[in-house]
C-alpha cells in the first residue's frame, strides 16, 4: 500500500515537500539548461524549507505520516554525501551537490536514493548523447580509462574531464530521476514517497 489509508495522495504532512520539489527541480534544470549551474538561491532555500518544514510538522522524530527533522537530515546526507564525493573527484558542480542534498531534505532517504540512481543513469545516458554529439567519445572514455587505472592503483588520479568538454545538464537529469522516483514508488505501491 502506497500510502496508509490506501488514499491515492500522500498524507498533507508530506505533500507540501513534493509541491515544494515539483517546483524547485524544474526551475534549476531550466537555470542548469540556460546558465550550466545549479544555483544557490534555488539549492539553498529548498533544502532549508526541507529541513524546517519538516521540522515543524514532524518534530525531530517524525512519525508514521511525517519525516521530522531526523529523516529531513537523513534525506539530506543520503543526497549529499555521494555527490559530495564526485565534487571532490571533479565529477560534478557544487551545485549538483546542494541539489540533491535538497532533494533529500525535503523527501527523505529512500527517495533521495531512488532519485539519485535513476537521476544517474538518466546523466549517463545524456552524457553519452553529449559526448557522441561532440564526437568525442572515444577520447573522453580513454582519459575515464586512464583515471580509474590510476585509482585502482592508489595514485593521484587526474581529472578525466579537460576544459572543453562538453557538460551535460545533472539538474535536468536530476528532474528527471525524481520522476523517475516517484513512478516507481507508486508502481511498486512502496512508502518511499513519505521518506520512511
Amino acid at each position: 500500500m502506497l500510502f496508509p489509508q490506501g488514499d491515492c495522495m500522500p498524507p498533507v504532512s508530506i505533500l507540501w515537500a513534493y509541491v515544494l520539489l515539483a517546483v524547485a527541480l524544474p526551475w534549476a534544470a531550466v537555470v542548469d539548461l540556460r546558465k550550466g549551474l545549479a544555483p544557490n538561491y534555488i539549492t539553498l532555500p529548498a533544502a532549508l524549507a526541507g529541513l524546517v518544514g519538516h521540522a515543524l510538522v514532524g518534530g525531530m522524530w517524525g512519525s508514521e505520516h511525517a519525516l521530522g527533522l531526523s529523516g529531513s537530515l537523513a534525506g539530506l546526507a543520503v543526497g549529499f554525501a555521494p555527490m559530495f564525493v564526485a565534487w571532490r573527484m571533479g565529477g560534478v558542480g557544487g551545485g549538483d551537490v546542494k541539489l540533491m542534498a535538497a532533494v533529500g531534505a525535503l523527501t527523505g532517504w529512500r527517495f533521495a536514493l531512488s532519485a539519485l540512481f535513476f537521476g544517474l543513469i538518466a546523466a549517463a545516458i545524456m552524457a553519452i548523447i553529449v559526448m557522441a554529439r561532440a564526437g568525442v567519445i572515444r577520447k573522453t572514455l580513454g582519459r575515464v580509462w586512464h583515471c580509474l587505472m590510476l585509482a585502482l592503483a592508489f595514485r593521484k588520479t587526474i581529472d578525466p574531464a579537460v576544459a572543453d568538454s562538453p557538460k551535460a545538464p545533472l539538474a535536468v537529469a536530476f528532474c528527471i530521476g525524481s520522476a523517475a522516483a516517484i513512478v516507481e514508488a507508486i508502481w511498486r505501491g512502496s512508502g518511499s514517497l513519505l521518506g520512511l
